[in-house]
């Protein structure tokens, strides 16, 4: 549910920051003249035909007023703006349940770690690889068992890419072998280190 209330809050902050943009920009291109015509306010007011929506909406909101249906449903329509409120914020504050990469699993339990701690021991042991000058690793988990591993290791002027690659698969294979973790390696270039 909570992951529900994550995604729901991320598509309507992303779609109201859309509409925001959109008015702004029409309210700044709108706001470079003056009078009632072109490119004014009184243009857009009139363009959006804002005083026969007054008397529109006027006449609707005398009539959830007034009791019967229409405000039945009116209050059936505000319950459910703020249980959607509530989901919103919800979605913002609660925080969301991290995933763990599942490394085995035993008739005595799970063994378990955390994402950031297992790509910073990959990490340690990419950058001791000889011609590496950097090395980011990224950790997804899979659904079950194990996860991968997306890693970045930098090379100097002088290594070659494919011997870079092997190195770093080798070197992480301690890592890799007993917890079914697969790594993809990636070596570009960047700048030397003197070794």
């Amino acid at each position: 549910m909570i992951a529900l209330a994550h995604l729901l809050a991320r598509v309507v902050g992303f779609l109201a920051l859309v509409a925001l943009s959109v008015a702004g920009l029409l309210l700044a291109i709108f706001s470079i003249g003056t009078g009632t015509s072109g490119a004014s306010l009184g243009g857009l007011a009139k363009l959006l035909s804002l005083p026969s929506v007054r008397d529109a909406v006027g006449d609707w909101l005398a009539r959830i007023e007034r009791p019967g249906s229409v405000a039945a449903i009116a209050a059936v329509c505000g319950l459910g703006a703020i249980v959607l409120g509530l989901l919103l914020i919800a979605g913002v504050l609660v925080p969301r349940r991290e995933r763990l990469v599942q490394l085995t699993e035993t008739e005595h339990g799970r063994v378990a770690a955390r994402r950031r701690p297992l790509a910073q021991m990959a990490t340690s042991l990419v950058e001791q690889v000889r011609g590496v000058t950097q090395a980011k690793v990224r950790v997804r988990p899979f659904r079950t068992s194990g996860g991968r591993l997306a890693v970045r290791a930098f090379r100097t002027t002088h290594a070659d890419a494919d011997s870079v690659r092997r190195a770093v698969g080798q070197q992480l294979e301690s890592l890799t072998q007993p917890f079914k973790l697969k790594a993809r390696v990636d070596a570009p270039h960047r700048g030397a280190r003197v070794e």
